[in-house]
């Protein structure tokens, strides 16, 4: 630890917080958890980010800025409309598997009044995202629905196993291996639901 700059330390408490949060689903480890398992002393959270709330808040500013680009990268490149959905499912399903109580942190945290910043943006991906859906629809590649069912459609298959895999785990008795595997075979049976062909 005592060759770490402050830039260093600061990630390291970042990236120790982020794995007890995210990973392990420790929501409320404290400050002296979280510095016991980075091998920093307490105060040092305290000095860097001055208090428990602004570190998670801190964490969860970038949980979000990453989730945003993800989307912006991927939604408004250049690829065809499938493989634009099929690069989303695939960074979805990775970030998932990756921190597998990540989607729970954030709609906690949304509950509790933190909420996505306004961006300007979001008007041009929803207007690109219309004209290559009624694109899709015209060649019958997709159904004909109102192209933001299409939206909950997808973010619903592919966040909702995610999200809720403790509770799934638990009642249905499955394992970890076994819920990668069901996961890992999600993106086909996403694109079947979503595309015709």
């Amino acid at each position: 630890m005592s060759n770490l700059n402050k830039d260093q330390t600061q990630e390291l408490i970042k990236e120790t917080a982020k794995t007890l949060f995210f990973r392990e689903g420790k929501f409320n480890a404290t400050t002296q958890e979280i510095a016991d398992a980075a091998g920093v002393n307490r105060t040092l959270i305290n000095y860097y980010f001055r208090s428990r709330d602004k570190l998670f808040n801190s964490i969860f500013e970038d949980a979000i800025k990453k989730e945003e680009e993800q989307r912006e990268l991927v939604l408004m490149s250049t690829l065809p409309f499938k493989e634009k959905i099929e690069k989303y499912i695939d960074d979805s399903i990775r970030m998932g598997q990756e921190y597998p109580y990540l989607e729970t942190y954030i709609v906690s945290r949304i509950n509790d009044g933190c909420f996505y910043k306004e961006e300007d943006d979001w008007h041009r991906f929803m207007d690109l995202f219309h004209k290559e859906f009624r694109e899709e629809v015209k060649k019958g590649n997709v159904e004909d629905v109102e192209p933001i069912q299409f939206i909950l459609n997808l973010a619903s298959l592919v966040s909702f196993p995610l999200a809720v895999r403790p509770l799934f785990q638990t009642t249905m008795k499955i394992n970890d291996e076994d819920y990668d595997k069901i996961i890992s075979e999600r993106k086909e049976v996403i694109l079947n639901l979503l595309f015709k062909n």
